[in-house]
């Protein structure tokens, strides 16, 4: 995604990136090892950090593997190498949290992400179902039951 900056990510995240890097670094391009030597894993200040870009587009934990974005993260976490998934901004995407109170949810759309919501459509699976992981990561079990039958309710 084209911007001067990366995924958005919480304060206690950044122990997380720094601790999981030094597994995660094998999965990542020249280009990209080259730019977190170069800058840095992150940017930004207490309450505003994000992942650092490469060319001003990609996160530089993006590993592309059939034009598909994928997260170096997410691929080591999945092997069992870390035990942390990927920020959790990340894990939300599409969906986006407000900064400030009262937050929010809201969808994001980006052309990127047609072909996944095409997919959800074909085969009926809702994009509150296929975010589950994530938003009961983010908001605990309760809240996602509460609501799943909301959204069921408004089929």
């Amino acid at each position: 995604m084209p911007g001067h900056r990366g995924a958005p990510l919480l304060d206690d995240e950044i122990e997380e990136i720094e601790r999981a890097y030094p597994i995660v670094r094998k999965y990542l391009s020249f280009r990209h090892k080259d730019t977190i030597d170069e800058r840095g894993l992150i940017q930004g200040r207490p309450g505003d950090y994000t992942t650092q870009v490469v060319d001003r587009k990609a996160c530089v934990f993006v590993v592309f593997e059939n034009e598909i974005a994928t997260c170096a993260f997410e691929k080591a976490f999945l092997k069992s190498e870390i035990q942390w998934r990927k920020p959790i901004s990340c894990h939300l995407f599409p969906i986006r949290v407000s900064k400030e109170p009262p937050y929010s949810l809201r969808f994001e759309s980006i052309g990127e992400c047609q072909p996944a919501l095409e997919r959800g459509g074909r085969e009926n699976i809702p994009l509150w179902k296929f975010l589950e992981t994530a938003l009961t990561r983010a908001y605990g079990q309760a809240w996602f039951a509460e609501f799943a039958e909301y959204c069921l309710s408004h089929e």
